[in-house]
């Protein structure tokens, strides 16, 4: 597979795990947190890196939407419930140092 083909395909599958991010809100960020290592705000701070890597400059706040599909904000007030004790636990025990 040469380089360009396998940067598409990348791209799409990308994309569809944005969309399918999108369409499962029901899904919280720590349940993804503490089941894989990752969330939503992962994925967009890894986008807004990318783009400064590039030497593009794009904000916290400009990745998340691109993430998120609308200002993140607007998407904690949608979608984002209140988590449990237990979830909270979880998080402290198995959340990478970097966050």
């Amino acid at each position: 597979m040469d380089n360009q083909t396998r940067t598409e395909l990348e791209a799409a599958a990308f994309r569809r795990l944005v969309q399918h991010l999108r369409e499962r809100s029901d899904v919280q960020n720590i349940d993804l947190m503490n089941l894989a290592g990752f969330c939503r705000n992962c994925l967009s701070r890894w986008y807004q890196e990318a783009a400064e890597a590039r030497g593009l400059a794009m904000t916290k706040d400009e990745a998340r939407e691109i993430i998120y599909g609308m200002p993140y904000e607007e998407w904690r007030a949608r979608h984002q419930t209140e988590a449990g004790a237990d979830k909270l636990a979880a998080f402290e025990r198995n959340r990478p140092r970097d966050h």
